[in-house]
């Protein structure tokens, strides 16, 4: 069964990651929904992007801050599409700050929007898919620290290891309705949430990592359209690192003085 005429959804495709996978999935042959939290030109130079493979680009705002309400844009586009066959739930927020300092509501919010958000987001689109009747993909981007923590981050952490748990959970439940969840857990890779761009995995920029750079987006949008194809039809509950060999190394942690 080849992809076309189905129907993925990519939260916070407006840049980076989400754009990238956007873009995959569209050359697959999937029409697209792309959200958007404050980047609006740039959802809709994701859409132009899609549209250039002949596929149909829907956008809309989501505010995973606002929630259960903010999650109804997930729905808003499985109408507007009439079916749903992929949800790659890369919408996320992150904080720092030592354990000891870390605020309360900002904890709060990061858990609100990685979690409950991402929660929320494949609750619907699940709902959709079991309807449906046809089967279908969830996969949710978390990060290598899904895995080990970063430092002075905890909240992100925190919420990182739930989304991997919860991945497992509804790979569990969902498998009888041949919807498949899994995980890809990028390192350091080339986005503005690194303060980085397109094209700045530059070789030896990152020589802690044994591969000496920052990941490229296509490095993780690859593996995500993978994941969403009928060539994954045996692969559930898994979680996919792509770091560059970080975990190999883990470098982050300094011995103290």
């Amino acid at each position: 069964m080849s992809s076309a005429n189905k129907v993925a959804i990519v939260t916070a495709s407006d840049s980076g990651i989400g754009k990238k996978c956007a873009i995959y999935l569209a050359k697959q042959g999937h029409d697209v929904g792309i959200t958007w939290h404050k980047d609006d030109a740039g959802a809709k130079e994701t859409a132009k992007e899609v549209e250039s493979f002949g596929r149909r680009a829907e956008l809309i705002q989501l505010n995973l801050s606002n929630l259960p309400e903010g999650a109804n844009a997930i729905q808003e586009l499985i109408d507007r599409f009439g079916r749903i066959d992929a949800l790659v739930n890369n919408a996320g927020a992150m904080n720092k700050a030592p354990f000891l300092e870390v605020d309360f509501n900002d904890w709060q919010q990061i858990f609100t929007v990685d979690v409950h958000g991402a929660f929320l987001c494949s609750q619907i689109a699940a709902r959709a898919m079991v309807k449906q009747g046809q089967g279908g993909r969830i996969v949710n981007i978390t990060s290598v620290h899904e895995h080990t923590p970063l430092p002075e981050a905890s909240a992100y952490t925190a919420a990182k290891h739930a989304l991997g748990g919860l991945t497992k959970s509804m790979a569990l439940e969902l498998v009888s309705y041949n919807i498949l969840v899994n995980a890809v857990a990028p390192g350091a890779i080339a986005t503005p949430m690194n303060d980085m761009d397109e094209g700045d995995a530059e070789p030896g920029s990152l020589p802690n990592v044994p591969l000496a750079r920052p990941g490229e987006t296509k490095e993780i949008a690859s593996l995500v359209a993978w994941l969403c194809s009928e060539d994954a039809s045996y692969t559930t509950g898994q979680s996919f690192i792509v770091d560059g060999g970080f975990m190999l190394a883990n470098p982050q942690f300094k011995p103290q003085s």
